[in-house]
């Protein structure tokens, strides 16, 4: 292409082999990349091209569009119209199947990335196969020990447990209604007078008490 021609065999060669409508801005962007076109040369020399008579010239509004000379074209019968709608039917159902079947081999292909490798896999075994003699040499262990707890020691831990859940809250209901009675004459806040006695609840100490 040379720089007298400003890209004008180039757009005039383009238009005639896509033979649709372009403005000068799809042209530019369809064209600058591959051919490094500038929009000011495209725009002047697309103007030129149609002044010329090379390409027509449309003004819809303030923007104009250009395509090919169509009288350039032999005249299509309407059997080789039925026959290139035909072939058109035919590729598109063919680029379906072929892009359904992309999407099936790009998910099989996420799939095997997705999966361990051979190497992997004996790797992985290795190591669950260690922690499973871990886990019998501590359950061998746990079997021969002699200090187990009897059901009958479990179950008086338990009952003491609940003696001393019980006690607990008998005085911690206790003790809220003794300062609870004390607060309707003091002329602070509870939490003031907890500070100036040296009260510590169980939620300043984030103690819970137990409900089973």
């Amino acid at each position: 292409m040379s720089k007298k021609d400003n890209g004008a065999s180039v757009i005039l060669s383009y238009l005639n082999e896509k033979n649709r409508p372009y403005s000068a801005q799809d042209v530019f962007c369809n064209l600058q990349k591959q051919h490094g076109l500038g929009k000011t040369a495209v725009v002047k020399a697309m103007e030129l091209l149609a002044l010329e008579g090379k390409i027509k010239e449309k003004a819809y509004g303030k923007q104009k569009i250009y395509f090919a000379d169509q009288a350039q074209f032999e005249d299509v019968n309407d059997a080789d119209l039925k026959a290139m709608d035909a072939q058109i039917s035919e590729l598109s159902a063919e680029v379906q199947s072929l892009t359904q079947s992309c999407r099936e081999l790009d998910a099989e292909l996420k799939e095997l990335n997705s999966s361990l490798t051979t190497e992997e896999m004996m790797t992985e075994i290795e190591q669950l196969k260690a922690e499973c003699s871990g886990y019998k040499a501590r359950l061998e262990k746990i079997k021969s020990a002699t200090n187990h707890v009897t059901p009958e020691e479990k179950e008086k831990v338990y009952k003491e447990r609940d003696v001393y859940a019980k006690e607990w809250k008998k005085r911690k209901r206790l003790a809220s209604d003794m300062i609870n009675a004390i607060l309707e004459g003091y002329p602070k806040s509870k939490k003031e007078f907890l500070d100036e006695v040296g009260v510590e609840t169980d939620e300043d100490c984030k103690v819970v008490f137990p409900t089973t």
